[in-house]
């Protein structure tokens, strides 16, 4: 990977963390696609390990929001879905995982821009747990079902409650990526390359997370992604 490679990639990963701090998620939903373009082995490993880093320092954050009794039902789901990822991952070629991160991609984007009010409750935050643990062990992409949730909580909730979700789900898909030999210490090595992208993204999500319009930000967020989530699949399924 060069130098201007990685340049490129941290940038990709701060405008994400820019997105995650301001919303709640978000740093899957733009690094996956455009990773994915620049460098296949940053995904989903090397990205859920940056990921994990900007979750704990926007749960020290937001920690007022967390919402602690609906982390329990989410998470249970969460451990589920990692063990249908982990089969996913095992039996699929690289071309198929491409074809199915893309897939995976737009699949975020349908759910989030659905605008469904659902209320918060066990069944269907254990429900959106399996998905979200499915598409962020195999895409890094598992903000969207826990996001569709909470989409009409006020910012603070989402972003606290959805950052402590995140904090422990990704050391579970970390974990389960390492138990079936997709994590190690070149993931490690390429995390900690992505890592200044996700400190700027973080400290610039100070300012967006008070003056930013979360739903025009999501709009963008879900074009770009959807744009990108096409060309994946396009550039391998042709």
């Amino acid at each position: 990977m060069s130098g201007i490679e990685l340049l490129i990639a941290s940038a990709v990963v701060a405008l994400g963390a820019v997105v995650q701090g301001t919303i709640g998620f978000g740093v899957g939903l733009v690094g996956t696609p455009l990773l994915l373009l620049i460098e296949p082995r940053l995904v989903p490993g090397p990205l859920l390990c940056a990921a994990g880093v900007l979750t704990v320092l926007l749960t020290h954050r937001e920690w007022q929001g967390i919402e602690f009794p609906d982390l329990k039902w989410a998470l249970s789901g969460y451990a589920v879905g990692i063990v249908a990822a982990a089969g996913l991952l095992v039996a699929l070629s690289t071309k198929q995982l491409a074809i199915t991160f893309g897939a995976l991609v737009l699949l975020g984007v349908l759910l989030t821009a659905a605008g469904f009010r659902l209320r918060p409750s066990p069944r269907l935050l254990v429900g959106a747990g399996v998905l979200s643990g499915i598409m962020g062990t195999t895409a890094s992409i598992g903000g969207p079902p826990i996001a569709l949730v909470y989409q009409h909580a006020s910012g603070a909730r989402i972003r606290g409650t959805l950052s402590a979700y995140f904090v422990i789900g990704i050391v579970m898909s970390i974990t389960g990526l390492s138990l079936i030999g997709r994590f190690g210490s070149q993931e490690l090595l390429l995390a900690v390359g992505l890592l200044p992208g996700v400190l700027t993204g973080f400290v610039i999500s100070h300012w967006t997370s008070g003056i930013l319009d979360r739903h025009y930000l999501r709009t963008g967020v879900l074009l770009l992604s959807a744009t990108a989530g096409v060309i994946v699949i396009l550039k391998h399924a042709l």
